[in-house]
């Protein structure tokens, strides 16, 4: 038996040292593991295995992302609104009295896009117990199967009723996905590497976005004016890619623990990691999930107060990340072109570009992240959001003005808007999209991990829906003041991440509760949680662990 003594130093900082050989890791400021002696928390390395395994799992964000790109650049098309939306049509074409603001204001339209996250939200509860007990990539399987029903019955829609259950069933899909893929990530993410391999998630949603607004503006093209169907239709291609992915991934070592399968697991986490000495991860492994077990009911648990950090940034990080607007720009990026004066084809171009940014920007989150660490993107994204957002209600407002009509708009002065619409999105890109996902997903213990991601699935989604469905409605009432209201939000979440939320980057996710302990704010609730799998805190304010 050796010990390990792991020092707080003041700043999320700790030293570690084996008593059994004197040597010692300095763990600094963000939790960064560099070593004097050779050791590491966890042996293991990036392995093309867990990589594979990673990056067919991260797939199932294309399914979230095509959705996004798609449902927007449908509802600009003239015959998708002639067929099913045709008061839209008439006042969009005929109706020059309208407010230029006010041109697809209706609950019915937005209804149309919505609804899909009300069944996303539904679904992500069932989802938990799915996740829990029956394993993470089981879920995603279910998650695939159910999109690819609701994208066949969109691309055949003759009526508005089977665009909506087409619409719900998608959502079902998404919510599966959406519990699933983070948590896998996480789990299977050697700890260095977890930021950026969990990013991949947002990766394929901004993947799944680009290629979405591309096929808007090719299928638009297509003569008799069916172009909208190949669009609806062709998310089959990446439920298929998650459907037939889910079957050949390796479950995490985390769920076959959960499951009883406990030398699997340690055959698989020796896989994963590429070494043959996974004892001490195995160990922190099996100990959560004991300590889980004794949870009966993971959800009445979540209001215990030991978890109130978890719970809260479970709430507020999936609500934040839609206040911040993004998906007014994702959703509805043609139509808003279009509403502030951009052509038909030259609104669907508009929204290829923002796509196009979307992705290299997402890529250098994952650079990043586990190296300047979650809170720094937070709060740069923040500024840069904040910066934009303000540029472009001032733009928009001078040259609208209240009543909307611009007249004749200058290119060069459509130009500047487009790219202060692209500086914003990549702000949201290397911080709030990716890290609204990653963030929640590895903080949880996993006695509640399940339930509380399900949880931020929840709260992503129900604010999602509120955003898609009163954005048009906001837009026609507050105008150009629209980008005020979501600027004021960016304020607001940016100080909440600045105040209360601590660093984790290269924290082992089953001793997360470290971060907790140690926070100048949190820690008042977490007097009475024990430091994990046998980390005890002494007088001298050091954490000693036996292995």
């Amino acid at each position: 038996m050796s010990i390990i003594a792991y020092k707080y130093t003041g700043d999320s900082s700790f030293s570690k040292s084996n008593g059994s050989s004197g040597k010692q890791i300095v763990m600094a400021g963000g939790g960064i593991p560099t070593s004097t002696g050779g050791d590491k928390a966890y042996p293991g390395n990036l392995t093309l295995y867990v990589t594979f395994t990673c990056v067919v799992a991260a797939m199932g964000g294309l399914i979230f992302g095509y959705d996004i790109g798609i449902s927007g650049g449908v509802t600009s098309m003239n015959p998708f609104l002639q067929k099913f939306f045709p008061s839209v049509y008439r006042k969009q074409i005929e109706d020059t009295s309208t407010n230029q603001y006010c041109k697809f204001d209706s609950q019915i339209l937005t209804m149309f896009t919505s609804s899909l996250y009300l069944a996303a939200l539904v679904s992500s509860l069932v989802a938990s117990t799915v996740t829990r007990k029956l394993g993470r990539k089981l879920s995603m399987l279910f998650g695939g199967i159910l999109f690819c029903a609701g994208a066949l019955m969109n691309g055949f829609a003759q009526a508005i009723w089977m665009l909506i259950v087409g619409r719900i069933l998608l959502g079902f899909g998404i919510g599966f996905a959406n519990q699933s893929v983070p948590l896998y990530l996480s789990e299977m993410a050697p700890y260095k590497y977890r930021g950026a391999l969990n990013i991949g998630f947002q990766l394929s949603c901004t993947i799944g976005i680009l290629v979405a607004n591309m096929l808007n503006y090719f299928f638009d093209m297509i003569k008799g004016g069916w172009g909208w169907r190949l669009s609806l239709g062709g998310a089959v291609i990446p439920a298929l890619i998650i459907t037939i992915g889910s079957l050949f991934l390796p479950e995490t070592p985390n769920s076959m623990i959960e499951r009883g399968n406990k030398e699997e697991a340690r055959e698989k986490l020796r896989r994963i990691r590429g070494v043959d000495n996974v004892d001490q991860e195995f160990y922190d492994l099996v100990m959560a999930s004991e300590a889980s077990k004794m949870v009966e009911h993971p959800w009445r648990n979540l209001l215990q107060k030991k978890y109130r950090p978890q719970l809260i940034m479970a709430i507020l990080i999936p609500a934040f990340q839609q206040l911040t607007g993004i998906n007014v720009i994702m959703f509805y990026a043609p139509v808003l072109f279009k509403t502030i004066g951009f052509g038909g084809k030259a609104s669907l171009m508009s929204a290829v570009i923002t796509g196009s940014v979307n992705v290299m920007a997402t890529c250098v989150s994952i650079y990043g992240v586990d190296r300047w660490g979650r809170r720094f993107l937070f709060l740069e994204g923040g500024t840069q959001m904040l910066i934009c957002q303000v540029a472009v209600a001032i733009f928009i407002g001078s040259k609208f003005g209240i009543d909307g009509n611009p007249g004749e708009l200058p290119k060069w002065y459509a130009l500047v808007v487009v790219l202060f619409i692209c500086l914003y999105v990549s702000g949201f890109a290397w911080s709030w999209g990716p890290l609204g996902w990653l963030v929640p997903s590895e903080i949880f213990p996993l006695e509640i991990r399940s339930a509380a991601q399900s949880i931020t699935v929840s709260m992503n989604m129900i604010f999602t829906f509120i955003v898609a469905q009163v954005f048009l409605t906001m837009l026609c009432h507050l105008k150009f003041g629209l980008f005020i209201f979501f600027a004021f939000w960016v304020v607001v979440m940016t100080a909440f991440i600045y105040v209360f939320l601590p660093e984790t980057k290269n924290i082992p996710i089953e001793e997360m509760v470290v971060v907790w302990k140690n926070h100048w704010f949190w820690s008042r609730f977490m007097v009475d949680v024990e430091y994990p799998n046998g980390v005890e805190m002494t007088n001298g304010g050091q954490l000693v662990k036996e292995v």
